[in-house]
């Protein structure tokens, strides 16, 4: 089979196709398209004018895609059929849902930014969502204590996490501290969702999304948890080989908030993610685990890059100093101080246009696949550091922080 890939305008593709799409060729065009939207193609026809055959496979490319760009308000199509294929369509019903007679329509622009930022070879689209809009956050528990392993009940909580609130830390999914014992590990919260690692051995994350009364819960170790309004929402590319880091978007939202300290998140392609887990939960321990070669038994850290070529959702927080109340909590980044926890799903495009932060989580949740979670690391080793995580283009939220408090854990 040939594929031939013709730009048809902004944000427009047509691929055409010649010969068989069985089972073999099928797969090669699913990456094929998986690709093209990836590339940012929100508008894909497929020409099947010279296709003499279709199976039960490549019917099935077909409907995910139209489903894939459907869910990104995005358009897909086929056109031409052959007398083959138009026989095949409509004995599956499927004509009437993929068929465009006319040529494809223009894909509407993305909508117009507030503003254009570009810092080197990224492009920022920036929005204002709130002059007066900020996050108030409150650390919870002791995060010491993860030094020497020696959480015990006294030192844990349950928390609530609604769609108003974003957080990391390290906890469980679990009725008590006794359920949640052999599993607690990195968590984050952001948008009505909470994702974590279990460190029970599984090795498979999980997670609790928010529906109708159902708010997720997670037993709590440590956490800074932050409730608030963002004030800006921004589209970021990253143009060439080297993705955007996530020093360099940290430092992008507080010269946007004109703030000391801000709450972020972040959906974006990843070029690949530099993180740690823990390998066991930290509980009554009494020893220290970044003391080699215990640390080995203790921590699972990337020597390189992982989950490239994924969408990540990054929530944390970000600060040009470590003092006050957050300042236990916070690590370098860069030239700043943070924290953050990276989610890895399957690959999964972002709308088009003004993004909603529940909508898309909601969407990433229910449509991908939840591959793991880690606590992002920045890894500035002169011989052999990973450096830092960095991706390739993505959505921002962004929310100065207006006061933070601390708050102990309470059995």
């Amino acid at each position: 089979m040939e594929f031939t890939t013709l730009q048809q305008g902004e944000g427009a593709v047509q691929v055409v196709l010649k010969g068989r799409l069985d089972g073999y060729w099928s797969d090669h065009l699913a990456k094929h398209l998986q690709e093209v939207i990836r590339l940012g193609a929100r508008g894909v026809w497929v020409d099947l004018s010279d296709v003499g055959y279709i199976s039960s496979m490549g019917l099935r490319v077909l409907v995910e895609n139209y489903k894939t760009l459907a869910g990104i308000q995005g358009a897909f199509g086929v056109l031409n059929p052959s007398p083959q294929v138009t026989t095949v369509l409509r004995m599956t019903g499927l004509f009437d849902q993929l068929v465009k007679p006319a040529p494809p329509p223009a894909v509407a622009k993305e909508e117009a930014a507030a503003e254009i930022i570009e810092r080197g070879s990224t492009v920022y689209e920036v929005r204002n969502l709130g002059a007066d809009a900020g996050f108030r956050c409150v650390t919870i528990g002791n995060p010491g204590l993860l030094t020497s392993a020696s959480y015990t009940a006294n030192a844990c909580c349950k928390v609530g996490f609604p769609s108003s609130t974003l957080a990391v830390g390290l906890g469980a999914f679990g009725n008590s501290f006794e359920d949640s014992r052999p599993r607690f590990g990195e968590f984050l919260a952001a948008g009505g969702a909470a994702a974590y690692q279990p460190t029970d051995g599984s090795n498979v994350a999980d997670y609790l999304l928010s529906h109708e009364a159902l708010i997720p819960e997670v037993q709590v170790l440590n956490a800074v948890r932050c409730e608030g309004d963002f004030s800006h929402a921004l589209r970021f590319s990253a143009n060439g080989d080297k993705g955007a880091g996530l020093s360099q978007i940290a430092e992008e939202c507080l010269a946007l908030t004109k703030s000391d300290s801000a709450a972020i998140v972040i959906a974006a392609e990843a070029n690949g993610l530099v993180g740690a887990s823990l390998r066991k939960p930290p509980v009554e321990g009494n020893t220290d685990i970044f003391a080699h070669p215990e640390i080995r038994q203790w921590i699972s850290f990337s020597p390189e890059r992982v989950h490239a070529r994924t969408m990540v959702l990054v929530v944390g927080i970000v600060s040009k100093s470590a003092d006050g109340a957050l300042g236990t909590f916070l690590r370098p980044v860069g030239k700043l101080q943070g924290h953050f926890h990276g989610a890895a799903f399957s690959y999964q495009p972002l709308k088009r246009g003004k993004l909603d932060l529940a909508d898309t989580v909601k969407s990433l949740f229910g449509n991908a696949s939840l591959e793991g979670v880690l606590h992002l690391v920045y890894d500035d080793r002169e011989a052999n550091g990973a450096g830092e995580s960095e991706f390739v283009r993505g959505a921002c939220w962004i929310g100065p922080i207006t006061g933070s408090v601390k708050e102990e854990a309470a059995a």
